[in-house]
């Protein structure tokens, strides 16, 4: 079922489907009717010659600079051109769909005064597969994400780049082949199809939707390592964590309860009175980040629905607004929090996994795994493998928000780096995988030397990395196992093993 896009109600889900799944999008026909009004408006005041930034005026530094009426309908093709100036490997194709679907959504909204067939190319672009070749380094999150989008924005003419059908081609000829008429700019449209801190938000949709399903993994791999390590189970009982009221906590105590049910270790194993605090204390430190994403996804629907302009034309009021609208801070706060998050599920991971390979700390397990400690070495370095990530992690974790560099001549004198947020938060999400993978092989190898029963999630997900990674009997190069793991975490494989055995995990 095609997504209907109206300016008002698109979800990240929605963003997942057209990014991923090669969703079908439509404009609903209101939506055009606004596009339609708010262009009609604008093109009475352009016949009026009233100064209107961006539309007759120069940007930035220049916008005390007037244009003649011949230099108007020349400058958007310029606008783009100069603005096309980032650097680096392509935006993966999934996150330039997730921007284009967040920039058709703006154009819903009826403010931002380009002409229909900008909006409606777009929506050709995104329904018969053309993506535009975008760097994935320039954008500082003000003014919008200005050089991705300007790439973009390069088909629009006909120019610039395009994956098409798995092949890169030229934007005229990616154009040619889908059969998508190239509309060219008039006044208004260059600076309609950039302005926004859209490819800041389309990755952040992407990321969001990762986080909430990779937080469920670190529930599952937590559960296999509890019970790897025989632990108390009273401090996951829901009831303590309603007394305290965080429902991240609550979630979280719920999810791995419900991972373990059915274990000999809920009363057939004798445990210690109290566990240590990587052991216990899981709930409230997952569920704090549950609690941080649940904030950050609303602030990036928030501006996914938003209009993210300048200026801005209100049409009813016969109204022209200037502000800052595309300035990335209100995504990229939240998004630098959702990787410091993530950051510290993981730190939380590797304290398990310390405590699943030293023999000092894991209730009889043999020393790092192995039955044959001084021949073999078992899975000593794998903990290696993860700090070395973790590090990594947590230097990405410093807020790039508050990283403002001035531009353009200080017109420009703070902006949001919210595309080097983008880019370090997936960059921790990557981690993240490799992470817990390393910890599912590590608690899956444990159970192996345990002889009690596990829970029905618990085996689930064992079985789910044995179909992966083989028993480490005898030493063996490991790195094939660390990433097909990291593989498999990033396909949600166990996740899928789980929830099919006892049910959907809760989110939030």
């Amino acid at each position: 079922m095609a997504v209907i896009v109206t300016g008002k109600n698109l979800k990240i889900e929605d963003v997942y489907k057209v990014a991923y799944g090669m969703e079908q999008v439509e404009l609903h026909p209101d939506a055009v009717e606004r596009i339609n009004a708010c262009r009609a408006f604008i093109e009475k005041r352009i016949e009026a010659r009233e100064i209107m930034y961006g539309v007759n005026t120069g940007i930035g530094e220049f916008s005390e600079v007037v244009l003649t009426d011949e230099q108007v309908g020349q400058f958007q093709k310029y606008l783009i051109y100069n603005h096309a100036a980032g650097i680096g490997t392509p935006v993966p194709i999934p996150e330039v769909r997730a921007a284009m679907l967040a920039r058709i959504n703006v154009h819903a909204n009826g403010y931002s005064g380009c002409r229909p067939d900008i909006t409606q190319t777009f929506v050709a672009m995104l329904n018969k597969g053309v993506t535009p070749v975008v760097c994935n380094k320039g954008s500082v999150g003000a003014c919008g994400d200005l050089a991705p989008m300007s790439q973009i924005a390069l088909l629009l003419m006909g120019e610039g780049e395009a994956f098409f059908e798995g092949v890169r081609l030229s934007g005229a000829a990616a154009m040619k082949k889908a059969g998508i008429a190239v509309p060219g700019l008039k006044a208004r449209d260059g600076l309609a199809a950039i302005n926004g801190s859209n490819l800041i938000n389309g990755m952040a949709c992407l990321q969001i939707y990762e986080t909430e399903r990779l937080l469920k993994q670190a529930e599952i791999a937590a559960a296999m390592t509890l019970e790897a390590l025989m632990a108390n189970m009273k401090p996951y009982d829901a009831r303590l964590h309603k007394l305290r009221g965080f429902q991240g906590a609550v979630t979280s105590a719920e999810n791995i309860k419900h991972i373990i049910d059915g274990s000999d270790l809920l009363g057939k194993v004798k445990v210690k009175v109290q566990d240590a605090y990587s052991m216990r204390s899981t709930p409230q430190v997952l569920g704090a980040a549950r609690d941080q994403l649940r904030w950050t996804r609303s602030q990036i629907e928030i501006e996914l629905n938003g209009v993210g302009d300048n200026p801005i034309f209100l049409a009813d009021d016969k109204v022209v607004l200037t502000g800052a609208n595309f300035q990335g801070s209100p995504i990229s706060v939240p998004l630098d929090m959702m990787g410091a998050c993530v950051t510290m599920a993981c730190v939380i991971s590797e304290r398990r996994l310390n405590r699943l390979l030293n023999p000092a700390l894991s209730v009889g397990l043999p020393a790092f795994l192995t039955k044959g400690a001084g021949m073999y070495s078992g899975h000593m370095l794998s903990q290696y493998t993860a700090d070395m990530m973790i590090v990594e992690q947590r230097i990405l974790s410093m807020p790039a928000s508050i990283q403002s560099i001035p531009a353009a001549a200080d017109q420009e004198d703070f902006v949001s780096m919210g595309m080097n947020t983008a880019l370090k938060t997936r960059q921790i999400i990557d981690n993240a995988y490799g992470i817990l993978g390393i910890e599912f092989i590590a608690a899956a190898q444990a159970l192996d030397f345990r002889d009690f029963k596990p829970g029905k999630g618990t085996l689930a997900a064992k079985e789910a990395v044995r179909k992966v990674v083989a028993h480490l009997g005898e030493d063996r190069p490991l790195y094939p196992d660390h990433n097909a793991m990291m593989e498999t975490v990033r396909k949600r494989d166990i996740l899928h093993a789980v929830e099919a055995e006892i049910g959907e995990l809760k989110t939030y």
